[in-house]
């Protein structure tokens, strides 16, 4: 038996859930409908995962309202025990945790073995691991933790209560506001992509600039937001952006935007508040997206997008005017079949009434 193995009864009460089934049965993990296996307890969130369940060889299965109204029905024939809770999500990552709890990490203030600069301002309760490296003149706030091979560049800012993964690297005079978290590998404040022809030559344009990013931002791993030109490419307040996501030189992202994964955003670009970017989307430089505006997977953004606007396609297009283009070439090879009959049509009454005709497709092609 797992070292934390419990009862069911015991996962209700950790919930505040209410328990239908025999709360002595033994629970000994806790995981997805697709990977339970037996004495474990999963989650459906759905009524359509019933059938899903039924076949399972789950324990037990913490379900919402919604889901224990048709368990009770009994037209699932099923007697699976369950505990139902009003948050489906949030109570069954209280019992994933209970079997596989975080590692918490432990406070080691600034390693040995971590190369800080003697210029460097660390406050208290600063955590700072093993091969991260802190330059010149950086500041970094109260209960920060860089973790390792992280690299902190001379004269950045970095606020409290922020973590930057392992391999990230913070460019020169990047500025980091209060419990920000940025993965690892994330690359702030490099070079943009910016160039002049002088000579026959491409020359990269100034790169004096730095990156400001707000409170409560997480950023991605792999992801890269470039420096500004002169001043500031800037992210706002809880905005999340996810992995390997590129944001370029100059621009000014708002507030608890959410930028999904692999998004290219190009230079001197800007968003208001609350604007959501699906994944692969893809918007050209010096626009702007309004505030509440909804950007679909793939997108490709061209032009200034309004507040609250929902675009879809490539180049994208408002919800509406893309569904019905879609819409009428679904009915292409319909249309195209009818033109023919029609043609065909014509041209037998052509020549019943001596008319002169058009050559067929096939005789033009001749």
């Amino acid at each position: 038996m797992n070292k934390r193995s419990t009862t069911l009864g015991e996962l209700a009460a950790k919930v505040q859930g209410r328990l239908r089934g025999e709360p002595r049965t033994s629970i000994t993990g806790a995981t997805v409908l697709a990977e339970v296996r037996t004495g474990e307890i999963t989650l459906a969130d759905q009524p359509e995962r019933l059938r899903e369940l039924s076949s399972s060889q789950a324990a037990a299965v913490v379900v919402n309202e919604k889901v224990a109204a048709e368990l009770a029905s009994g037209d699932h024939n099923s007697e699976i025990p369950y505990i139902v809770v009003n948050d489906v999500h949030a109570a069954f990552a209280s019992i994933v945790a209970h079997f596989r709890p975080p590692r918490c990490r432990a406070a080691i203030g600034i390693s040995s073995q971590a190369i800080v600069s003697p210029t460097a301002r660390c406050a208290a309760n600063v955590n700072i691991y093993a091969g991260a490296t802190v330059g010149d003149d950086c500041t970094i706030g109260e209960g920060t933790t860089i973790l390792p091979g992280a690299q902190v560049l001379p004269g950045c800012e970095i606020g409290r209560d922020v973590l930057i993964g392992p391999g990230a690297v913070l460019y020169e005079n990047t500025i980091v506001g209060d419990r920000t978290i940025i993965n690892g590998n994330a690359t702030i404040g490099a070079f943009g992509f910016g160039y002049s022809q002088s000579g026959g030559k491409h020359v990269l344009s100034a790169q004096l600039g730095f990156v400001q990013i707000g409170c409560d931002v997480e950023i991605g791993a792999g992801t890269t937001i470039d420096r500004g030109t002169y001043g500031a490419t800037t992210i706002g307040d809880g905005t999340k952006i996810d992995n390997q996501v590129q944001i370029a030189h100059n621009c000014r992202i708002g507030r608890h935007n959410l930028i999904c994964a692999q998004v290219g955003i190009a230079g001197s670009s800007s968003t208001g508040d609350y604007v959501v970017i699906g994944g692969q989307a893809g918007l050209r430089d010096h626009i702007h997206i309004g505030t509440g505006a909804r950007l679909s997977a793939m997108a490709g953004i061209t032009n200034d997008v309004p507040d609250g606007a929902v675009m879809l396609g490539i180049p994208a297009t408002p919800e509406r005017e893309q569904k019905l283009k879609l819409a009428a070439l679904a009915k292409l090879p319909e249309m195209r079949h009818e033109f023919k009959a029609i043609r065909r049509a014509v041209s037998d009454l052509q020549k019943a009434n001596g008319l002169p005709t058009e050559p067929r497709d096939s005789e033009r092609a001749a």
